[in-house]
């Protein structure tokens, strides 16, 4: 049998992968890792994602292993080498073809394409397989052959499809006979690569096993109330699987799969939690769509393209006291903090402190979408960028730019008692149920280790609102 190479990337798993199955159908396999850590950095990928990554490749080696199938880790710090590097292995190696998931970003397209075209002058392909998302990349359009960009037109089409099929998982390779080369390759640390260390990352544990039982346990437990208590930040009511499908530690089709397990695999919805879960990963999907179908998304631009003529405000103070959590907004700086402690942020929050970079603070959206990016352990371009538009209302499907959220009362009605402020604001935990969303409202002279409101709220909503009409 000829020799195949998969090359994995944001999908370090060994259960359901498309191309590792066609692949070890193929021949005998080799499989690799690149870490570039110069283009990580130009994405900023936030280095407690890195540790994970690295994490789960340990896993990954292990795994791999027990398919006698050998890994290769390379280090090529920028994509614009890898072509000759590909070439390469597949002549050291005796490679016919190698094997991947699509990755639908601009940059990992315009790899993929450099890849594909010198391998085929060299008689050898890149074969490239649909993984990430349910359905495949590019597939999805309405009447008029079109992409969809509203979201409620694209659910309906999405619920037509799952009642027809919902999609299969593959099966784990069957271990292969050992091959006859001799390959070690180390897995570098954080510091060798050139970051610093992060222990915030050991929070969360790695593994294809950690992930299912996670999945299981949310499906078993949670999933029924999820719609109910969703939204509330003090409550363990969320998946907190998003580290878990964004590396392809877990696939999108398990999940599937599991939310409807009860019902024999068909597509049958029994309560609102499970719509309501169902929604959340066909929005996740969307934004894999559009990232797609409107590259301008991955070039820094609105889906909106009028939207480019808002005049954000320079205000580097602003930002700043925003990043680090001491804008004198409890709801804003409790998730804040949450999210350099932990690499993670609840959804709620998220959307919370999100609009109120955009729009009471008036500072470019794009700078939120990066720091997100830099501190995140789930953070996704697709889903990061398309939540950040949806805030700025510069993106598809965006909340209208009037509809602007206060921080205040979203933080009354999804952390009433104040149990998620308690934890994250120390300073002003003593504070009682009334008092601590706004701890200066009443009492301006009030004595406490904590900021007073870097802005009026009233007066900010008047502004922002005004610069969106012109």
């Amino acid at each position: 049998m000829t020799r195949q190479l998969i090359w994995f990337r944001q999908d370090l798993r060994i259960q359901d992968h498309t191309a590792l199955w066609h692949t070890t159908q193929s021949g005998n396999t080799i499989a690799l890792v690149v870490l570039s850590p110069e283009q990580w950095r130009k994405h900023h990928d936030a280095p407690i994602k890195i540790d994970f990554y690295l994490r789960q490749l340990t896993e990954l080696k292990q795994q791999l292993n027990l398919l006698n199938i050998p890994l290769i880790i390379d280090i090529v710090p920028e994509w614009k080498d890898l072509p000759n590097h590909m070439l390469n292995h597949c002549k050291a190696l005796n490679i016919e073809n190698v094997h991947a998931n699509i990755e639908c970003g601009v940059n990992e397209l315009n790899r993929d394409h450099q890849i594909q075209k010198l391998l085929n002058q060299h008689a050898h392909d890149l074969i490239l397989y649909h993984d990430r998302s349910i359905f495949p990349i590019g597939s999805i359009r309405n009447k008029s052959n079109q992409p969809y960009q509203v979201f409620g037109a694209f659910k309906k089409y999405c619920y037509e499809q799952l009642s027809i099929s919902i999609p299969k998982s593959y099966p784990t390779p069957e271990p292969q006979a050992l091959l006859d080369i001799e390959i070690e390759y180390k897995i570098p640390s954080l510091q060798q690569l050139g970051f610093n260390q992060t222990p915030l990352s050991q929070q969360w544990l790695v593994g294809e096993s950690h992930a299912h039982r996670l999945l299981d346990d949310f499906i078993e437990h949670q999933v029924t109330n999820y719609q109910t208590a969703r939204d509330f930040p003090h409550l363990d009511a969320t998946s907190q699987l998003s580290p878990y499908l964004n590396l392809g530690i877990l696939s999108i089709r398990h999940c599937l799969n599991a939310l409807f397990r009860a019902q024999q695999g068909h597509f049958h919805i029994d309560n609102s939690g499970q719509q309501t879960w169902l929604d959340e990963l066909l929005w996740r999907e969307f934004y894999q769509q559009i990232l797609f179908d409107f590259p301008q998304v991955s070039k820094n631009l609105p889906f909106k393209i009028n939207t480019q003529k808002i005049q954000w405000r320079d205000a580097p103070q602003d930002l700043k006291a925003w990043q680090h959590g001491k804008t004198g907004i409890p709801i804003v700086d409790a998730g804040m903090r949450q999210m350099l402690q932990t690499g993670w942020m609840h959804n709620r929050v998220r959307m919370i402190v999100a609009m109120f970079l955009c729009k009471n603070l008036l500072i470019d959206w794009r700078l939120g979408e990066q720091w997100f990016m830099q501190h995140l352990i789930d953070g996704d371009l697709a889903a990061n960028n398309g939540g950040w538009q949806w805030c700025a209302s510069t993106g598809t499907d965006a909340v209208p730019y009037f509809r602007i959220f206060n921080p205040i009362s979203q933080s009354k009605k999804f952390d009433e008692n104040g149990d998620y402020l308690r934890k994250w604001l120390p300073e002003i935990a003593h504070l009682d149920a009334k008092t601590i969303h706004e701890p200066y409202a009443k009492n301006p002279d009030l004595q406490l280790d904590y900021p007073h409101p870097i802005i009026d709220l009233k007066m900010s909503r008047v502004r922002a609102i005004e610069a969106f009409k012109q």
